[in-house]
Order: C-alpha cells, then structure tokens, then sequence
C-alpha cells in the first residue's frame, strides 16, 4: 500500500547542455518521490476520535504517550458512519464495525 497523499513533484527543466549536478537534483527528486510512493505510511480505514468530534480517515497515530491508535468507542456510535471501526470497551477493547 503507497501514500494516498503524495503530490507529484515539480520537476526542473532540462538544460542545454549535460550538467552533472543538475542531473544530481533531478535524480534526488525522483528518488525522493518514489521513496514516498513505496512507504506505506498511515493505514486509512475508517474513523478516527479527535477530541468530541469524529472524522474520517484512521491514521493509527496513536495518542502522545500511549500505543492506542485514537479511535471512537461504543460511546460515540451514535455519531459514527456505518462501516466505522470503533474499540467496544465493554467487551474489553474489541474492535468492531458499525453496520
């Protein structure tokens, strides 16, 4: 899985005439690009709990301190779309989908 969020960069212009260093830059952009493109970065999946609202997009950044991603729990059910992943605490932290 690569980046979703990955703009394409501006690449320079050729010169006239073979430029070593320019080549250089070209290159490192390239690399730089396609290094984005195979990191798999953040998992989207579905949504994620910031403070009382819930928004879209599961990063899996978890919260400072803690190795928990943020998601809503059974709490929050109400607000969540179907097809939303929630922790239900009740059960002792199982993750499940609304539906």
């Amino acid at each position: 899985m690569s980046q979703i969020n990955v703009t394409a960069p501006r690449l320079p212009n050729a010169t006239k005439e073979y430029d070593a260093n320019a080549m250089d830059q070209f290159f490192a952009i390239l690399r730089r690009y396609f290094s984005q493109l195979d990191n798999r970065g953040p998992i989207a999946a579905a949504s994620q709990f910031q403070g009382t609202a819930v928004i879209a997009g599961l990063s899996f950044s978890p919260n400072p301190g803690s190795t928990t991603p943020s998601l809503p729990t059974q709490t929050n059910l109400a607000n969540l779309r179907v097809g939303d992943v929630y922790y239900d605490t009740t059960a002792g932290n199982v993750l499940k989908v609304k539906v």
